[in-house]
């Protein structure tokens, strides 16, 4: 299934077309600053590596992110020498927005960085980038903590690496394993999007960038690699630390409040297999029961412990609203995010009044039972009271599901299939190259020794805004040279 892409979401990824060699299909990105010693070495081998292995056109970009050495006469050489190496200077330190820069300005439609290093076995490299190159996948990471990885590092770095996921995996819910091993790519079309979101220019880049496209629901492949530290890095581990604590404190609060716009990342109605219904099988049925489930047992642990609080201070009836009341606040908003996956402040305030009236409803349940047992038996106990709220409150879960899915939060999908569906439009490819793209190097920076970008340049609109689709079906043919079929 197939519509035209709406304004600020992305397109369906397809394989991307084996360009001629000057339209690279890759570009790699390394960020240095200072490593005059080992970046001519490094590239040479980079590229050596690509000419023999890589089967599609490619780049390889060097950012020189404010260095103070002869980093900037290197890689001006390796620039004029080789034809399939650019090179940048920017003015600003910041791995990140060097990143962001280069990305920005590339028309590869797969971007991708690594360190100048090379601590990563570069073999890991097209099965990096070949999920993207195939239009299986949006991003695409190296994990040196992945079992099968092979990794050679000291065990301060491992217990640091491994510790500051653990925290990710905490506080962010993160799922993939590594966030700050250098080696990553990402499709353009992703990028364009996404890199406007990402506010961090250092070394927290990477993990704000991976935090919000899974957030977003985007996929990332995770590739399993060889990995020898460097013990010559010049990384500051303390600082570093501190900054990346200080990210994941910002990036967490954007997300709780809903403060970034992650359906700009959404795919076209069709693009998801899960988008496609079943007759007599509602959409998302198992997950949502699963979310509303593992919710409403945390907001009964909640309502029964405000009922204990408040009835230690007053009648049962006032207890039992205002433990109902505050825990039902916390069930709708729980339950808009994580069980209906409603982002955003859109809305709230409507699907909040709509949880108070499913409140009122449970109240009604749950009173009721109350003054139904005092009717019937006179001074009965503190645990009889709980067990009977219990049952009530079992009875009223029932029915605010199934008003929370019916009601409060519908799903709207089909509506806006439908609605997409009858403003479709025939897609046309007005582009005479399937990678050339109005978004391509200025002409008059063709073939230069030596770039410089203003960082303060780069508007997050012009990313948001660019909505051309540059990637083109891939179509094999196959020649049957079989005789026999002849017959």
């Amino acid at each position: 299934m197939r519509t035209d892409t709406p304004r600020g979401t992305l397109p369906a990824r397809e394989h991307l077309l084996a360009a001629a060699a000057d339209l690279p299909v890759l570009d790699v990105v390394i960020p240095v600053y200072n490593e005059e010693a080992d970046l001519e070495r490094c590239v040479l081998r980079l590229h050596d590596h690509l000419a023999r292995t890589f089967p599609y056109g490619f780049r390889i970009t060097i950012a020189d992110n404010a260095s103070t050495d002869r980093t900037p006469e290197v890689a001006a050489w390796l620039d004029s020498a080789i034809a399939e190496v650019r090179s940048y200077r920017l003015e600003e330190k910041g791995r990140g927005r060097a990143l962001r820069t280069v990305w920005s300005h590339s028309d590869a439609p797969v971007l991708a960085y690594m360190d100048v290093d090379l601590s990563t076995d570069l073999n890991a490299l097209l099965p990096l980038v070949a999920p993207l190159i195939s239009g299986h996948s949006d991003l695409a990471i190296g994990s040196r903590l992945a079992r099968s990885s092979r990794v050679v590092r000291g065990p301060k770095r491992e217990f640091i690496s491994r510790a500051y996921n653990l925290i990710l995996k905490s506080s962010l819910a993160a799922r993939f394993s590594d966030a700050q091993c250098g080696f990553k790519a990402i499709r353009r079309e992703v990028a364009e999007r996404l890199l406007p979101m990402v506010e961090d220019t250092g070394w927290f880049f990477d993990t704000e960038l991976l935090v919000l496209a899974e957030r977003a629901g985007l996929r990332i492949h995770e590739v399993p690699v060889d990995w020898v530290d460097d013990p010559d890095s010049t990384v500051h581990i303390v600082s570093t630390a501190t900054e990346d604590l200080r990210g994941v404190w910002r990036v967490g609060r954007a997300l709780a409040v809903g403060a970034l716009p992650l359906d700009r990342l959404a795919r076209p109605f069709g693009d998801d297999p899960r988008d496609r219904q079943l007759s007599g099988v509602p959409g998302g049925l198992a997950r949502q029961l699963v979310g509303f489930c593992v919710v409403g047992a945390l907001s009964t642990l909640l309502y029964l412990l405000l009922y204990s609080l408040f009835r230690a201070g007053g009648g049962p009836q006032v207890a039992n609203a205002g433990a109902l009341l505050v825990s039902a606040v916390a069930n709708t908003a729980a339950n808009r995010r994580l069980t209906f996956g409603v982002r955003g402040r859109d809305r709230a305030v409507r699907h909040q009044a709509q949880g108070l009236v499913v409140f009122g409803i449970g109240l009604a349940l749950t009173s009721g039972s109350l003054a139904a047992l005092d009717a019937a038996a006179t001074g009965t106990s503190h645990g009889t009271e709980l067990a009977v709220l219990i049952a009530a409150n079992l009875a009223a879960t029932v029915l605010r599901f199934l008003l929370f899915r019916a009601w409060v939060f519908p799903d709207r999908r089909d509506a806006a299939a439908a609605g997409e569906s009858a403003t479709a439009r025939p897609v046309t490819d007005r582009s005479p190259h399937p990678y050339r793209s109005p978004h391509a190097y200025p002409s008059q920076h063709a073939c230069p020794s030596q770039h410089a970008y203003d960082t303060a340049d780069f508007r997050a609109g012009e990313a948001a805004d660019r909505t051309s689709d540059v990637t083109t079906q891939l179509r094999v043919v196959p020649q049957d040279n079989d005789q026999r079929n002849a017959r």
